[in-house]
């Protein structure tokens, strides 16, 4: 099947000490699922939807992430994250992003992703590397 809207992939964790805020190395926050955490989840739901559909030597990157993080997940509770293709736009790929604990939704928003050749991406990388 060809990559197109409606495409999705799901997965879950259970929320660990190292995804919370606290792993941030703040005492002050409290222990729950952190935003960074949750948004690197759903990227990683969004990537591995595209991952049956890239030829050899691509990948994608991230370009964009708009979410909402609408509830906190505490400490040892499972978090399911989703990511389905709205919109193929070439090598740009537009995603809608959802995320549930055990008891609600606790994220939504859209996320965009490009495919790109591995091997030039890191050329271009090494190259500003040196530059600096």
């Amino acid at each position: 099947m060809a990559l197109q809207p409606g495409l999705s992939y799901e997965w879950m964790i259970t929320v660990q000490e190292h995804d919370t805020t606290r792993a941030l190395g703040d005492d002050t926050l409290p222990v729950v699922l952190s935003t960074p955490r949750l948004i690197a989840c759903l990227e990683h739901a969004a990537h591995h939807t595209l991952l049956p559909h890239l030829g050899e030597g691509q990948t994608s990157v991230g370009t964009l992430v708009h979410v909402r993080h609408l509830a906190a997940t505490p400490l040892g509770m499972q978090a399911r994250f989703r990511a389905e293709v709205v919109a193929v736009e070439g090598r740009r790929v537009r995603f809608r992003v959802e995320a549930w604990d055990e008891v609600e939704k606790i994220a939504e928003g859209e996320h965009e992703r490009f495919i790109i050749e591995r091997a030039r991406f890191e050329e271009r990388l090494a190259q500003k590397a040196a530059s600096k």
